[in-house]
């Protein structure tokens, strides 16, 4: 009897051994001449664990982790092949609180089967939303989308379906769709764990928004910095033509859609839409001037719907299981589930899907385990590098889009950065604007000057020179950001800022605390 195994492929828990974890599982299986197929599945998104090894059993998948490759002979003498007992046997995968305590839509397989296996995927229900949504009217699909209350998962929370109608209303012989795979805040690593975990996901909720809208060709934007994960989806870019999920008459659509890579070279504001798409076209990534908006004049000028990574590996199981299953989930306009992703001082670091509604203070502290310093923490960012600190006694606000608008705070990508009592918010709110200065693409002056300027001004605030009026100037510089700037890039970026003087006074002033202005 074969003996199956899982050990993750993600780079994550590469990072950490687990290549040397597979080589010495399959090495020591042969030494015993144990039969063991090695399977390297995605990343479970227990980071904490990895590398985190499975072996299935009777009773379900048993978890070994985290666990080295000098581990394994004492794992196998203890009946690691059969689940059995050792210091680093987690139990049930599938029972631990942080696994089942998720409601796992777009991750329902990242971890659990094969991510280049087409019979894998189609054994998990794989390719059940596309073959839904070709017995529909591409309009009746898009309905589906918007009733299912789907919000764009990269930034403003804008309604898929919306964007979607738009695309497939707006004439044209020539559409696109394209997927801003260009992950670059601060804590987010969900859309690279499922490009590497589950990229049939992605290909299939692509391949859906081109049947619904008429597009014929679609591009995926992904970072240079994800080297394994642009190999995994070019790979399973080859296993779908070869299958017939994409290229001409694609599960017999009648319809042609072509899927390609496109390695974008790391600059942050290409995952800003437009700028994107300037790069696509082999341009400088710079942001374009809003009307025209993309869905009517977008890639090579013409119609092209863009979302995030988790917003089309959503669409599968809206399509699968049906608007109002998915609607059913979350709280108010926050439909659904979003993926969590927790980072910085965290005990506990990885990724956690659940619907909205849950609060930030359970998120971070009965899952994450609070700090991993053992400290208390003093502030929390959502949304990434522009996001707003969120001080400790706030954290009760839940995870939706609008208590966080309320809150003058924003959830973006779903990232999640901790820190303790140790943080200086000071630092923090000039590493906000320096970050801006360093990726502004330049195009517009407030963002482009203003960030400078806006590093020079909490510099001088810090070394106590005249506090006041500096903190008047930076009041007003955020304000001219805030309502000039053509982009989020220097449209948020006094975001971080504001909060930090608005939380952390104290930050600010106490180094210069006596000293004459």
């Amino acid at each position: 009897m074969t003996i199956t195994i899982y050990v993750p492929r993600d780079s994550a828990a590469c990072s950490v051994g687990a290549d040397a974890v597979a080589s010495a599982i399959t090495r020591e299986a042969a030494a015993s001449g144990a039969d063991v197929r090695v399977v390297r599945n995605g990343s479970r998104g227990m980071l904490w664990l990895e590398p985190l090894v499975e072996v299935a059993t009777e009773a379900g998948r048993i978890g070994y982790g985290p666990v080295s490759a000098s581990e394994i002979p004492a794992l196998i003498e203890a009946g690691l092949f059969t689940g059995g007992a050792h210091g680093k046997r987690l139990g049930l995968v599938e029972e631990l609180p942080w696994m089942a305590d998720q409601q796992r839509l777009c991750f329902a397989r990242v971890g659990v089967t094969d991510p280049v296996s087409a019979d894998d995927y189609l054994a998990h229900g794989g390719m059940a939303g596309l073959r839904r949504a070709l017995t529909m009217d591409p309009a009746e699909v898009v309905k589906e989308v918007t009733d299912s209350g789907l919000r764009g998962r990269g930034g403003a929370g804008f309604p898929a379906g919306i964007k979607w109608n738009t695309v497939h209303n707006t004439p044209g012989e020539l559409k696109f769709v394209c997927c801003n795979a260009d992950e670059g805040d601060s804590g987010t690593f969900a859309d690279r764990m499922l490009i590497e975990g589950d990229p049939f996901c992605l290909i299939e909720g692509m391949a859906i928004a081109a049947y619904a809208t008429g597009a014929s060709e679609g591009y995926v934007y992904l970072r240079s910095e994800y080297p394994d994960a642009v190999a995994t989806l070019r790979q399973a870019i080859e296993i779908a033509y070869a299958r017939g999920w994409l290229g001409q008459d694609y599960l017999g659509s009648g319809q042609r859609f072509d899927l390609f890579v496109r390695v974008g070279a790391g600059a942050y504001i290409c995952g800003e839409e437009t700028s994107m798409l300037e790069s696509l076209e082999g341009k400088r990534g710079m942001v374009r001037s809003k009307p025209p908006i993309p869905a009517i004049t977008g890639l090579f000028g013409k119609p092209t719907v863009v979302n995030n990574v988790l917003t089309l590996a959503s669409v599968p199981s809206i399509l699968a299981q049906g608007a109002a299953a998915y609607a059913a989930l979350g709280v108010g306009r926050s439909l659904g589930t979003q993926v969590f992703q927790l980072a910085g001082n965290i005990k506990h670091g990885g990724v956690f899907e659940t619907a909205f509604g849950m609060s930030l203070a359970t998120l971070v502290n009965d899952y994450g385990g609070g700090t991993r310093s053992g400290r208390p923490v003093r502030a929390v960012q959502v949304g990434g590098p522009l996001g707003t600190y969120l001080p400790a006694s706030t954290m009760d606000l839940p995870l939706d889009y609008e208590a966080f608008a309320a809150a003058q705070a924003m959830l973006g990508h779903g990232g999640i950065v901790v820190f303790d009592d140790t943080v200086d918010m000071a630092s923090m709110a000039r590493f906000a604007m320096e970050f801006c200065a360093e990726e502004s693409c330049g195009k517009c002056t407030p963002c482009r000057v203003g960030s400078v300027r806006g590093v020079e001004t909490i510099d001088r605030i810090v070394a106590g020179v005249e506090p006041e009026a500096n903190l008047v100037l930076l009041g007003d510089l955020c304000e001219l950001m805030t309502d000039g700037s053509l982009c989020a890039m220097g449209g948020l970026t006094p975001n971080p800022v504001l909060s930090a003087l608005r939380h952390f006074p104290e930050d600010f002033t106490a180094r210069h605390e006596g000293t004459a202005p």
